[in-house]
């Protein structure tokens, strides 16, 4: 005998037996697109995007260049003045020295002659009348010499007659009378003081 349902269930059978396998095919389609969304249940609202990252600035490098180094000052001789007076040679002395030079003095020819043995010298200023070697002896010795031919000689005269026997020197760079001009006498050192290097080491 066949399964009599009741008749107040009879109306709901129908419907049933529509929706539940329509229910199992949603489910199964909805399983396969990897949705596990409940269906009919809206949307979740969009991640936000992390914002890309800022570009650092740019910083501008100077290139890369080496420290200069200061230029050394140029390498001066010393001057070497000759005279029998003190006083003379005080002025001339405080007179280069104030100029920024070096100055080594000698009282007549022979001492300047052990010092140009010695020590090599930018300049020589020289005065005519001196005892022992004067100083157009003094002169010919140091252009007769081979380390000392080349160094400029100034020469200082407080008579007018040893002056004028200067013109038959050769190779004088100078000839002062005294008094002297100091600023005459400066410049021309300072010129002179350039033409003879340092001995080569």
């Amino acid at each position: 005998m066949p399964f009599d349902l009741p008749e107040t269930l009879q109306p709901f059978l129908l419907p049933l037996l529509i929706a539940i396998p329509l229910a199992i095919v949603i489910i199964i389609i909805t399983v396969r697109r990897g949705d596990h969304r409940d269906v009919g249940a809206p949307p979740p609202p969009p991640r936000p995007q992390p914002a890309p990252p800022r570009p650092a600035p740019a910083v501008a490098h100077a290139p890369a260049t080496p420290p200069v180094a200061p230029a050394a000052p140029a390498q001066r001789l010393p001057l070497l003045v000759v005279d029998d007076s003190a006083v003379v040679r005080a002025k001339l002395l405080k007179l280069f020295s104030e100029a920024g030079h070096e100055v080594v003095a000698a009282r007549d020819g022979v001492e300047a002659l052990e010092l140009l043995g010695q020590t090599r010298f930018g300049v020589l200023i020289t005065d005519l009348e001196m005892p022992n070697m004067d100083g157009f002896e003094l002169i010919r010795a140091v252009q007769g010499a081979l380390e000392t031919e080349d160094l400029p000689i100034i020469a200082i005269s407080g008579h007018e007659e040893l002056h004028a026997r200067l013109h038959q020197v050769q190779g004088l760079y100078g000839m002062f009378q005294k008094p002297w001009n100091d600023r005459e006498l400066i410049k021309r050192v300072e010129a002179l003081a350039q033409l003879r290097q340092p001995a080569k080491t």
